[in-house]
């Protein structure tokens, strides 16, 4: 696996372009621009997929309060934004969730549900205001673009987690955990 991590940190640091996911502001105002906003970033994409994957790796209930939670309390984050609160450490919050995430991946990281709840509530509502404060008008087709795409990646997130079965999956998974904690480093120290 060590040999995985300079690969990972090569391939991935190429797509953790946190400026082309979150643009100028009041550039989001169509479905279509909601739609490719989860995709435009390393940041949005690697971090929307994770808590699809660590839900199904945990299991039970978390498969279904997680996604969830993370969809709720990104709209609250879209919804602050789009009300004018303004955040200074956004992306840095945003940055931390994917090391975060990808953490809980590697070690199939394992708490209550609420906790974990919590924990994707808060990375979640930061990615929201990233989504709102690219938004300008016509907020409803943008919100229900970047709503699908933040599901889509969320379900693949979770087709990826209920892969993980065996010990070469686990293990797959595993060093994919490292490679996007690594690229959370990189763009929280502005490397990437």
């Amino acid at each position: 696996m060590m040999r995985i991590i300079p690969i990972c940190v090569a391939a991935l640091s190429l797509l953790a372009a946190p400026a082309l996911a979150h643009p100028i502001p009041g550039a989001g105002s169509s479905f279509d621009a909601g739609l490719v906003h989860p995709f435009s970033g390393a940041d949005h994409l690697i971090a929307i997929t994770l808590v699809g994957t660590w839900s199904a790796l945990v299991g039970g209930s978390a498969r279904a309060v997680w996604p969830l939670t993370f969809l709720i309390a990104m709209l609250g984050g879209f919804a602050a934004a789009s009300a004018g609160l303004q955040m200074g450490f956004v992306e840095a919050a945003i940055s931390l969730s994917v090391v975060a995430l990808g953490a809980f991946v590697v070690f199939e990281f394992r708490m209550p549900v609420m906790l974990g709840a919590a924990a994707v509530g808060l990375f979640a509502f930061f990615h929201g205001h990233a989504h709102g404060t690219e938004a300008a008008s016509m907020l409803v087709p943008y919100v229900i673009g970047f709503t699908t795409a933040t599901a889509a990646l969320l379900l693949t997130g979770m087709v990826i987690g209920f892969s993980g079965g065996n010990a070469a999956r686990r293990s797959l998974l595993r060093a994919a955990g490292v490679c996007a904690g690594l690229v959370g480093l990189l763009l929280l120290g502005g490397v990437a």
